[in-house]
């Protein structure tokens, strides 16, 4: 069935809230304020379960699978965090699962998903879209899209909700963006309840895929995917999320690696959570403009970063 574009509705991200609720955590908003100053507050998904926000779209799709679906397996491409949400959505259903995973992943993601239950495909970058369908078309498994997909969007768009509810007076929302997928169904839970509320969305300047897509007027191959922010780097979006985030994300800006882990040092030392590059690109955006509205949320997307690599950013 065709995706209607930009088709994404407060009603059902309310009703993905309730199907998801027993597999889900309600993450805590903290205060920023140790990094970012009076009025910053942080969405810490690097707490949720599997370690980032994914989960909550890789739940809401699964629960909706038919009997034939389940039977079949499950199949996506993901940079890590997705697959590990996948993986685990349908190990807890006894689903098979396979993740078409970049051949760069850290280790430490590689190794979740093997926990989890899923099979491994490693593909290099550039081939990710086409091994994705060989396999899926070749094994007869349902695709469940990390963002390309109006469940996995309202799923996610569940943080949207709970922002709101964590910080009433919120002015302005920061999410850092990959596909799209969380923004966009963020931004319509938080626009269809409060418009007056800004949402900015943060990509890293090494993966520019949506905002040169917006550029664009229509999704377009991005420039380069070569960024730290593994979690970001998404090979292209799709015409469902742009057209979501065109209506109701007012800004999508991008920042530098060297901002992204002066973040992600700082969230670590200062505000004591152990975040990815990925779940740091929003405070890299908050610390460098003073002029950003408060009080503001910025999302801590994900927490799955590997040990060594921590460390030397820390060093």
């Amino acid at each position: 069935m065709a995706v209607e574009t930009g088709a994404l509705s407060l009603a059902e991200i309310r009703a993905a809230a309730e199907r998801i609720r027993e597999y889900v955590l309600p993450t805590p908003t903290v205060s920023g304020e140790a990094v970012a100053g009076a009025g910053a507050w942080f969405k810490a998904e690097n707490l949720q379960r599997t370690g980032s926000f994914k989960v909550r779209g890789a739940i809401n799709a699964v629960l909706q699978l038919d009997s034939e679906q389940r039977r079949r397996g499950v199949i996506t491409l993901s940079a890590g965090n997705h697959g590990q949400a996948l993986a685990y959505a349908a190990q807890a259903f006894g689903i098979p699962c396979v993740v078409v995973i970049r051949d760069d992943a850290q280790v430490t993601k590689l190794q979740a998903i093997r926990r989890y239950g899923a099979e491994i495909v490693l593909t290099p970058i550039g081939q990710w879209q086409e091994r994705l369908e060989e396999e899926q078309h070749k094994r007869d498994l349902h695709l469940v899209h990390p963002f390309d997909d109006p469940a996995v969007a309202a799923g996610q768009g569940t943080v949207g909700l709970e922002i709101l509810e964590a910080v009433a007076d919120v002015r302005t929302v920061i999410v850092p963006v990959g596909g799209g997928g969380l923004i966009a169904g963020a931004a319509v839970a938080i626009k269809q309840q409060r418009p007056g509320v800004r949402i900015i969305g943060i990509e890293p300047e090494r993966a520019p895929t949506v905002s040169e897509s917006l550029a664009a007027g229509h999704p377009v191959p991005p420039s380069r995917l070569d960024t730290i922010a593994d979690g970001l780097a998404a090979p292209y979006t799709r015409p469902f999320n742009l057209a979501l985030i065109q209506r109701y994300v007012d800004e999508v800006r991008t920042v530098g690696e060297e901002a992204i882990i002066a973040a992600l040092r700082s969230i670590v030392l200062q505000a004591k959570l152990v975040v990815e590059p990925a779940g740091a690109a929003g405070v890299a955006a908050l610390a460098s403009d003073s002029s950003i509205r408060r009080p503001v949320v910025a999302v801590l997307t994900g927490g799955n970063v590997d040990g060594q690599r921590l460390g030397s950013w820390l060093a």
